[in-house]
């Protein structure tokens, strides 16, 4: 077994990493498989919808994110300073949290949800269509928390295969429900939320039973006393997976907004398409970051820093690596991959099929500014964490897709994001030589 404190070669750092991004593609691909079913099964139009409020929902899901990287990398530095009981507090506490915040969040989601979707655009069908997928959804917010925060801790508390297996099984039980709610049964919207928020339940209380057990893990749900101070520095931490999820799910409804002016429902449903590539895509680079975060904050925790200078060569190369045959593959995919879900609209599959071949060039840039966040929260600086997420989803992204498409019109939309992802890239790269000193990596 891989143990933290092991050095790290190529083969070790792949195989330790392997299931958090598994992990986390799974999950990527609940959306996935919803959208494949309604298009196909349900029609055009409540396809949209499912993409139009799909960013809204993942707001309210996004502070499993922050408890799970904030909160991994302070209990990793905790379990590196050699003091497990406190660790095992300090999970304690995050979990019970967040299911505290998941119980309040789908309270104001069911409450919001409809005057959202209409602030944004929707109407008629549309709005109809996706207050009633996102009603289901959100009654299952709390495991939906649960469940990115455990997709973290799992390798924190040095188990990620069992995260992994925890995971298959969330998104096995997605598919078939899908196909039985929607294809079968033919329930068609409700179905398809039905079948991810009972996955969601699936992937966020297993996990709770596990911990809350006798396990063989790092980590083990016990008694605890509030911590004021360690649960700011969690969310001090977890505050640029925080504001990246928040900031792509705010951009998204932004871009739905553009896209809605320039190219009708057809706009919205290509961009749908793309968003699904690019959730399994980022799903690898996530899946890659958060899982070599614990070994980042055990190191820096126990001061190898000839094992972190290490780690982050190693890092920044399979990340070259991986982007540049993610950016082949879905060049090589676009018109299979939209056919698979819009091929029976002919002038939405033109539409698509050029939106991607534009927007995989973001692919070669977007995994750099994602590991980079995560890096600097795994080093407990949150701060510069912080910065790089919010430039890269929010204030680069914004600025473009406001200003590209007067300039090239729907065209302008799909360059935005591959501009947004260059410039972050440049902000990466100039807070990793300025912080150099600091962290001795």
């Amino acid at each position: 077994m891989i143990q933290l404190s092991d050095h790290f070669n190529y083969k070790r750092l792949i195989k330790f990493t392997l299931p958090s991004v598994i992990m986390l593609v799974f999950t990527s691909i609940y959306g996935v498989v919803d959208g494949f079913f309604v298009s196909n099964f349900v029609g055009k139009t409540p396809f949209a919808a499912v993409n139009f409020i799909m960013p809204f929902l993942m707001i309210l899901g996004c502070v499993g994110f922050m408890f799970g990287t904030g909160g991994g990398a302070l209990i990793a530095k905790t379990i590196g300073e050699g003091d497990r009981e406190k660790a095992n507090r300090l999970f304690s506490m995050i979990v019970t949290v967040s299911v505290i915040c998941g119980v309040v969040l789908a309270i104001a989601g069911i409450i919001t949800l409809r005057p959202v979707a209409a602030l944004l655009g929707a109407q008629g069908q549309l709005l109809d269509d996706s207050v009633v997928y996102g009603r289901v959804i959100i009654i299952a917010i709390p495991a939906y928390i649960l469940q990115y925060e455990f997709q973290c801790l799992f390798a924190t508390a040095n188990k990620p295969k069992l995260g992994l297996l925890v995971t298959v099984a969330a998104g096995l039980t997605n598919i078939v429900l899908d196909a039985l709610f929607v294809a079968v049964f033919k329930w068609g919207l409700v179905g398809a939320a039905a079948a991810t928020a009972l996955s969601q339940c699936v992937g966020g209380i297993l996990p709770l039973i596990y911990f809350a057990k006798p396990n063989s893990s790092l980590l083990r749900l016990t008694k605890f006393s509030f911590d004021r101070k360690a649960l700011v520095k969690t969310c001090t931490n977890g505050s640029s997976e925080l504001m990246s999820n928040i900031s792509m799910s705010v951009v998204s409804m932004l871009y739905n907004v553009q896209l809605l002016k320039y190219a009708g429902e057809n706009g919205v449903a290509a961009y749908g398409v793309l968003m699904y590539l690019n959730l399994v895509f980022q799903a690898i680079f996530l899946g890659f970051s958060v899982g070599v975060a614990p070994v980042v904050s055990y190191n820096t925790g126990a001061c190898n820093y000839d094992e972190l200078k290490s780690l982050l060569k190693k890092c920044l190369v399979t990340i070259s690596v991986s982007a540049t045959l993610m950016f082949a593959a879905s060049e090589l995919s676009a018109k299979p991959l939209s056919s698979l879900f819009v091929g029976y609209d002919e002038s939405l599959l033109d539409m698509t099929v050029n939106a991607f071949f534009i927007y995989s060039f973001s692919f070669l840039f977007s995994g750099f500014a994602v590991f980079g966040s995560s890096f600097f929260t795994a080093l407990n600086d949150g701060l510069i964490s912080a910065l790089i997420s919010f430039l890269r989803t929010l204030v680069f992204q914004v600025v473009a897709v406001l200003t590209f498409p007067l300039i090239w019109g729907l065209n302008g939309i799909w360059y935005s994001i591959v501009v947004a992802e260059m410039l972050a890239v440049a902000v990466t790269a100039a807070f990793l030589i300025i912080k150099k000193k600091k962290y001795r990596y």
